[in-house]
């Protein structure tokens, strides 16, 4: 018999293995300084494109405010136990009621984190008899939720109508002889490329086939849809979403998330959502925060207008100039480049160290061998100096990178290494 850890000592996982190389500078970084559009990384100023404070509320003085009185009159520890029990509020209550009139739903549900919510929800929504059809592109909470699914489940391709339909076909057949129902899951704005999910093209499959839709909206609560309301009310199918999510740590720039659906179906989740029913409730102060984000968000309709006029600005440049954004419809700015992982670390850090821009860098094998993505979040609190200095930056290294700089310089350094 193995011991359980041989696997371990062995195989570090594929972005384990760069450990040595990566940790403290292309993972687990640390920025520091309050979170805005310029903050210091190792030292350095560095216009910072990975934080997803999309309207600009972390440091808004309001915002501020609101927190800092909230600690000092409840303690970080207010109210102790779990909803059912002992961590019920009517400040819970009331945040509640005004997040599903914002997102245009009978009722909404508090959620301690996103993540966790994410996958207690997907577990509470299906029994074994059920089957789940979702994007294979789906967040990895998402993934998770699903992976607790004692019964089917199917993965269509990526935003691909033709291909949910071929797996809405065999669900069917399936659920016919279980006796189950189907849900299907997709995201509002899938957060690594940036593209809306077909949500107009999925609810009109409902006329042809029998399931609910279940949408994870966390990029695009806040930032899409004429008030905000996220992905379902740019497309103008919100009613038809069977249960909405969304999260706070994006626009509200705070810690927590909800659910948000029919009366009857809030009623029923909140007495079977596990991770909420045995964990503490979400603290006083940050639910007092949350009402008071909710509140800028209906009331100040500049703050989703400024975070526009960035966005706009940025990926306009950057198509301008010839680089690549896939087919991005929301706030998130992938740039796609070619290149191996070393590479790609050669090039973040002349980045970072020489042009003082900070972004986020995803490699194999989050997408394909060969690609280099740079994620960019543009927020509320970037300038168009900002934008200018990074268009003119992202011209700099790809003449780098196109020309085997950074392959030369990856490979004097993995030789240094001893790799």
């Amino acid at each position: 018999m193995k011991d359980l850890f041989e696997k371990i000592y062995k195989d570090k996982g594929p972005l384990g293995k760069w450990a040595a190389q990566a940790e403290g500078y292309f993972v687990f970084p640390k920025l520091e300084g309050e979170i805005s559009n310029r903050m210091k990384f190792q030292g350095k100023e560095v216009i910072t494109w990975s934080i997803n404070d999309y309207l600009g509320l972390a440091n808004h003085p309001e915002v501020r405010k609101v927190d800092a009185e909230a600690a000092a009159q409840y303690g970080s520890a207010y109210p102790m136990g779990a909803r059912m029990m002992s961590g019920h509020t009517d400040l819970h209550e009331q945040l509640q009621n005004e997040l599903a009139e914002f997102v245009h739903k009978e009722a909404a549900y508090l959620l301690n984190f996103g993540y966790q919510g994410m996958v207690s929800t997907v577990d509470a929504l299906v029994g074994k008899d059920d089957i789940i059809v979702y994007d294979v592109d789906a967040h990895a909470c998402i993934i998770d939720g699903v992976r607790l699914h004692h019964g089917k489940r199917f993965t269509y391709k990526h935003n691909d109508i033709e291909s949910l339909e071929k797996n809405l076909g065999r669900a069917t057949k399936m659920a016919e002889q279980t006796g189950g129902g189907i849900l299907v899951i997709s995201e509002g704005v899938f957060g690594m490329r940036g593209e809306q999910g077909r949500l107009k093209e999925i609810v009109a499959l409902k006329k042809k086939y029998n399931f609910r839709l279940f949408v994870d909206d966390a990029h695009g609560f806040g930032t899409l849809g004429k008030t905000g309301a996220g992905a379902g009310e740019e497309q103008g199918v919100q009613d038809d979403i069977d249960v909405y999510f969304a999260t706070f740590a994006k626009s509200l720039a705070s810690t927590g998330a909800f659910i948000a659906a029919d009366q009857e179906i809030i009623d029923y989740l909140k007495y079977n959502l596990r991770s909420q029913m045995f964990a503490k409730s979400l603290q006083m102060q940050l639910v007092v925060g949350a009402l008071k984000r909710l509140d800028m968000l209906r009331t100040m309709p500049e703050l989703k207008q400024n975070l526009w006029k960035i966005v706009d600005a940025l990926q306009s440049g950057l198509k301008d100039r010839g680089f690549d954004i896939g087919s991005t419809q929301s706030c998130v700015t992938p740039v796609y480049l070619n290149g191996s992982i070393p590479e790609a670390m050669a090039l973040v850090r002349d980045l970072r160290e020489n042009y003082g821009i900070f972004c986020s860098i995803v490699v194999y094998p989050v997408i394909p061998k060969g690609l280099i993505l740079l994620r960019m979040i543009p927020t509320a609190t970037h300038t168009l100096q900002d934008v200018s200095e990074t268009l003119d930056a992202f011209d700099a290294i790809r003449e780098r990178l196109e020309n085997g700089t950074y392959k030369r310089m990856s490979a004097a350094l993995m030789k240094a290494m001893g790799e």
